[in-house]
């Protein structure tokens, strides 16, 4: 029987204000390029105070959230559990959340009283992106975010990589995992930035465990994760933990392994003007794929088409209609 969702993502919801900065900037206010850095609340209102935000856009993000609207667009049906605080950005938050197509057990008249997370996603002119991250409320996002109903009638659980920088989220990725596995819903996995696998790599392998269906990482966290030189001793050592998954390569594409054979997914060329959210738009638009009857490298395609046309514009989505322009020229007949 057709589950109600086809992706259950759990992550931090953290509302993303994308801005372009000079590499000057970065280096007056000493920011560390290209990584995802968690600073405290005055740190990052000192960063606001002194942004130019006249081309700055705002939007709700987080990894995850990134990935689940990504995968509403194109046409798939999505829950997103978080926490977020009683404030304008946490009310906001629900309402993008909503507009995009995503449910959640998230109620504007009861929101918990606290601070809403936000992250500053700076764009040098090179399109790298630097992320400067304060939590807020979603530090605190638990077992207790956790909707099971929701969770069992899903075909896929989606862990965000990135709840490994707290004990409590940890124990809501584990805890969503044992459910999931419990109730057969498969189990895919970010590892989200490659702080998150060379700073708490304890704390990920005690969530990957025995292993997951799906896993989605980069070229660099495979090889931290792994402890290997190179991609191909590391892909190797990926087969042990995961039984499908995907390294995304930049502007070299993508391989996937699909459980007995390596599947190469060719890039496609652009201009990049802001990389900001390009792996979470292939995880996002590669979970849509196959949980609608297309094959793994069909879905490779659809994913690489996807993230190429995010990195040639600013923020981590496309539009409503490029979802659909993408699959329109894939698979017209």
């Amino acid at each position: 029987m057709k589950k109600k969702y086809d992706v259950y993502g759990l992550g931090n919801a953290l509302v993303d204000i994308v801005s372009e900065v000079s590499d000057d900037f970065l280096q007056t206010n000493e920011i560390e390029k290209n990584l995802m850095t968690l600073v405290d609340e005055d740190r990052q209102n000192h960063l606001m105070s002194v942004i130019d935000h006249v081309n700055s856009d705002k939007q709700c993000g987080g990894s995850a959230a990134n990935s689940i609207i990504a995968s509403s667009q194109f046409g798939g049906s999505a829950f997103y559990a978080c926490k977020v605080g009683n404030d304008a950005f946490g009310k906001f938050y629900l309402s993008d959340l909503k507009n995009n197509g995503v449910d959640s057990s998230l109620n504007a008249e009861s929101l918990p009283e606290g601070i809403t997370g936000k992250c500053l996603v700076m764009t040098t002119p090179d399109a790298a992106r630097t992320m400067n991250t304060f939590l807020g409320i979603t530090a605190d996002f638990s077992t207790n975010e956790i909707d099971e109903a929701a969770l069992i009638d899903s075909e896929y659980v989606y862990l965000e990589g990135y709840l490994v920088t707290s004990g409590n989220g940890v124990e809501a990725m584990k805890y969503a995992k044992k459910i999931a596995q419990e109730n057969d819903v498969k189990v895919a996995l970010t590892f989200s930035d490659p702080s998150m696998v060379k700073y708490f790599n304890a704390q990920m392998k005690g969530v990957v465990g025995e292993g997951v269906d799906l896993l989605f990482c980069n070229e660099e966290e495979a090889m931290l994760y792994s402890q290997k030189d190179n991609i191909y001793e590391a892909r190797e050592y990926l087969r042990t933990i995961a039984k499908r998954f995907v390294i995304t390569l930049g502007a070299n594409g993508a391989m996937i392994f699909d459980g007995d054979t390596f599947i190469d997914i060719e890039p496609y060329k652009v201009e990049a003007v802001d990389t900001n959210g390009a792996g979470d738009m292939f995880a996002g638009a590669f979970l849509y794929a196959i949980t609608h009857e297309h094959s793994l490298a069909e879905a490779g395609k659809i994913a690489s088409l996807a993230s190429s046309k995010v990195v040639a514009k600013f923020g981590p989505r496309l539009e409503w209609h490029q979802a659909k322009e993408i699959l329109n020229h894939l698979f017209e007949k």
